[in-house]
């Protein structure tokens, strides 16, 4: 984590987080260490269909036409994160967790999106059915390498 503080530091960019299915875990990862609050702005952590169109503005109409776990659905949370914050970079995760999913939408599908003022770009991962501590684990290590890889490329 300290490489992530000092790569954001040494670029004097600052950091949101949009999280659902991690509820938060990003963001605890983050200011679980020292000297974060040089780089982290803040956090949303929106569940509900209803807080991610409240807090990030996502669309009723993309949550119907592709739901919530959908890389259109992720790229409107980290937009919407950039939006209502004071970073420069943000990242979005919204999943199925598990226990469960779908055939179309199975446990361990998990959307990022990683957003700067002028760009967002998304990606899915299968994590598999790995339980749902260990895919929130995963997704939270990837989220925080997405951080990482934007920050030294911004």
């Amino acid at each position: 984590m300290k490489t992530l503080i000092d790569a954001a530091r040494a670029k004097g960019v600052m950091i949101a987080t949009a999280e659902s299915c991690t509820g938060g875990m990003v963001a605890a990862a983050i200011t679980d260490t020292a000297g974060s609050s040089a780089i982290f702005d803040r956090g949303f952590v929106t569940y509900t269909n209803a807080a991610k169109m409240q807090m990030l503005e996502v669309s009723d109409k993309t949550l119907a036409v592709y739901g919530a776990v959908s890389e259109q659905v992720a790229d409107e949370m980290a937009r919407g994160a950039i939006a209502h914050s004071d970073a420069q970079i943000a990242v979005s995760i919204t999943g199925i967790a598990g226990p469960g999913g779908s055939e179309h939408k199975p446990e361990g599908r998990v959307c990022f999106g990683i957003a700067t003022s002028d760009n967002c770009k998304t990606e899915t991962m299968e994590f598999g059915a790995l339980g749902r501590d260990n895919v929130r684990l995963a997704a939270r290590n990837h989220a925080l390498a997405l951080l990482l890889a934007t920050i030294n490329s911004h």
